[in-house]
């Protein structure tokens, strides 16, 4: 069975397969274990642009060594440059009678059969202490395969695992977070509704208060105009039969303490200061708000409340209206007060956007 038949069998991807073993240069099953496991997470690149890595170069015995600069390069960072890359090439020219059959970490004393492979277990460990060997890098046996592939299995395995979990945990905690941000959500809507009806209540209560000394201020006003006339009516009858009328000073002073009783009552309802205004606002489209404002907020905040209602008003082109008693407001009418205008203590607008 080849390397590539081997990692398909492990469950691995055969687009990830074919850039383990382009990258490692076919140099055996171990590499592309090892580069898999390394590049996991990565995205599989365009096997066009990968750059494989060079094959092992071995010196005949007895012969000189053939080294180009792009080896040289590499025996720099795999050395560490001591003593001189040129000294090495002659020290290993000169030595003939041992050929170099592997590649020796003297940190950690693992072998390997090239360069290349040294080169990446020094990126991976941190290793930069290396040495030629005469010692040969045997093959793995079966069983040491079937160990390998047991090992990397587990090491995967375990891998997902502690991913799967960290995933688990994350959405445990955003879920909670979720939770408590809809909790307290509800919370606010719900001290908000309480609010606006504790309120609306309080609206409600004052409305009725007012209404109530209007109509009492009204009904006084009207005892006393009957009085009055009552008065009047028997003062004519009693000149006209020429019988003198009783405490005719009193009683003509009396309907004019009445009415003057009577007219200041009223003036005092008139000129009340309220510091709030009902409104009831109806939109030629069948649509009611109702709302309290301050008696000085000028109309045109009116134009705003419903505009924050309902994107069919345009603050600018909307017009109010007033029915009893008949009553067009101009643009001008805006700036004025609700306490200018007479609308308060309440009033009923019909609003056209």
């Amino acid at each position: 069975m080849s390397d590539r038949d081997v990692l398909l069998s492990m469950g691995f991807e055969a687009t990830r397969v074919d850039w383990a073993l382009k990258a490692t240069g076919g140099r055996g099953l171990q590499p592309a274990m090892d580069f898999l496991v390394e590049n996991e997470n990565k995205p599989v690149p365009d096997l066009g642009s990968v750059t494989s890595a060079a094959p092992t170069t071995s010196t005949p015995a007895g012969g000189d060594m053939d080294v180009d600069d792009d080896e040289v390069e590499a025996l720099k960072a795999i050395y560490g440059n001591k003593g001189g890359i040129e000294a090495q090439h002659a020290a290993a020219a000169a030595d003939a009678a041992a050929e170099a059959k592997s590649i020796k970490c003297t940190d950690c004393g693992k072998i390997f059969k090239n360069t290349a492979l040294a080169q990446f277990h020094a990126e991976k460990s941190g290793h930069d202490q290396f040495e030629e060997s005469t010692e040969e890098v045997k093959p793995l046996t079966e069983e040491e395969k079937k160990q390998k592939l047991a090992d990397l299995r587990e090491k995967m395995a375990a891998k997902r695992a502690a991913k799967a979990k960290e995933e688990a945990n994350e959405q445990r905690a955003n879920e909670a977070i979720r939770r408590k941000s809809g909790k307290d959500m509800n919370v606010v809507r719900e001290e908000l509704k309480v609010k606006e009806a504790i309120k609306e209540a309080e609206a409600k209560r004052k409305e009725k208060l007012e209404d109530a000394k209007a109509r009492a201020a009204i009904k006084a006003q009207i005892e006393a105009d009957k009085k009055a006339r009552a008065e009047k009516a028997a003062r004519e009858k009693a000149l006209r039969e020429g019988k003198p009328f009783p405490d005719s000073g009193a009683a003509v002073t009396a309907p004019a303490a009445a009415a003057a009783s009577s007219s200041s009552a009223t003036s005092g309802v008139a000129g009340k200061d309220y510091p709030q205004t009902r409104l009831q606002i109806r939109l030629t489209s069948g649509q009611s708000y109702t709302t309290s404002l301050s008696s000085d907020a000028p109309l045109r905040e009116v134009a705003e409340y419903l505009a924050g209602q309902t994107l069919a008003v345009d603050v600018e082109t909307i017009s109010f209206a007033q029915h009893f008693p008949r009553k067009n407001f101009t643009k001008a009418d805006l700036s004025r007060s609700l306490r200018e205008l007479g609308l308060t203590p309440s009033a009923v607008l019909i609003a056209t956007p």
